[in-house]
């Protein structure tokens, strides 16, 4: 359990990737805009690792990160593979126990059921649709004591068999404030229906996981992409649930392609390996400097005078961010 009641006031911010592929463009701008954030409040800055997906991670794509934040002079004080710090282990699938204790508390608040749900059921049941392909969970096993469908003693039976477990999702909203897009309003009960805390499997949800792993840490701030920006409300719901206390989020511009599409491990020539054949290191700051607005072009600038210039007030508040086709500067 995490104790809340003596966090430390100084600033804490974290980098947390997944371990599935190179960084791309995208994972690179999150990553300095967290950086900058926390060390233009004299903060310390955490290396998380997100392996929760024993199937795509991979050791030698951890090995890359770390070199590729170094060549950039991304220093983290707390984390990475070395464990530096004393909040580790820094790896996801190494803190298992964590979460099991977490799931323990929740359960413990009868806010919890099994769900056989298979994925066809949930294609077939699930509506409405929302505009970025989510689908809002229905309760199809949701027991009658959480307003739900089942009897309680079917719901009991289906605890001895494979089954997710989800967190029931009561009507109200979460508000919070994003530094970046401002006040929020987030209807849980509409938005995303009860979410999946473990899965049949035994794979532990994202949702969970970074909520145990950031109050652990002492994580003040959380900068990471737009596309999380529902995350946010979710996490905070979980937080108050666990009786953690909740950092201030701060949600950036996604960054896609010249085509508009949103960057992905696929985009072999924005990720690391291409960009640091095509560009110093000065240069790709000077590109995320300018792409987040921090810069009014794309000049070389290093990562000291980008801390200099660094404020949210500057910073673009907009969905995404489009790359356009470089000239003059490779």
């Amino acid at each position: 359990m995490c104790d809340t009641s003596g966090y430390n006031t100084q600033a804490i911010g974290r980098f947390a990737p997944s371990p599935t592929g190179r960084m791309h463009l995208g994972n690179i701008m999150t990553a300095v805009l967290s950086w900058l954030s926390v060390k233009s409040r004299g903060g310390r800055w955490i290396l998380r690792i997100e392996d929760l997906d024993p199937q795509r991670s991979r050791l030698e794509h951890v090995k890359l990160i770390e070199d590729d934040l170094l060549w950039l002079g991304l220093e983290w004080d707390e984390g990475g593979l070395d464990d530096l710090g004393p909040s580790g282990p820094y790896t996801q699938s190494r803190r298992y126990n964590y979460y099991e204790e977490a799931l323990r508390r929740l359960t413990s608040t009868g806010q919890t059921y099994p769900c056989t749900c298979t994925r066809a059921d949930l294609l077939a049941t699930q509506a409405p649709h929302q505009s970025d392909g989510r689908r809002v969970y229905t309760g199809s096993c949701r027991p009658l004591r959480l307003g739900g469908y089942l009897p309680d003693s079917e719901s009991e039976a289906r605890q001895r068999v494979p089954h997710t477990v989800r967190l029931y999702m009561p009507q109200g909203k979460i508000e919070f404030t994003d530094r970046l897009y401002g006040r929020q309003q987030v209807d849980l009960s509409k938005e995303c229906g009860d979410f999946v805390l473990r899965r049949a499997d035994g794979a532990w949800s994202y949702q969970l996981a970074v909520v145990v792993d950031d109050a652990m840490m002492g994580v003040t701030e959380v900068v990471r992409g737009h596309d999380l920006l529902l995350s946010a409300a979710q996490q905070i719901y979980l937080y108050r649930l666990l009786g953690y206390r909740e950092p201030e989020f701060a949600h950036v511009p996604l960054v896609c392609n010249s085509e508009g599409r949103r960057l992905s491990k696929r985009d072999a020539s924005l990720s690391m390996e291409s960009l640091r054949r095509a560009y110093t290191p000065e240069q790709l700051l000077g590109i995320v400097g300018s792409l987040a607005g921090l810069c009014t072009d794309y000049s070389p600038i290093t990562l000291t005078r980008l801390l200099e210039v660094f404020s949210w007030e500057r910073l673009r508040s907009v969905p995404i961010v489009t790359v356009p086709e470089y000239k003059g500067c490779k």
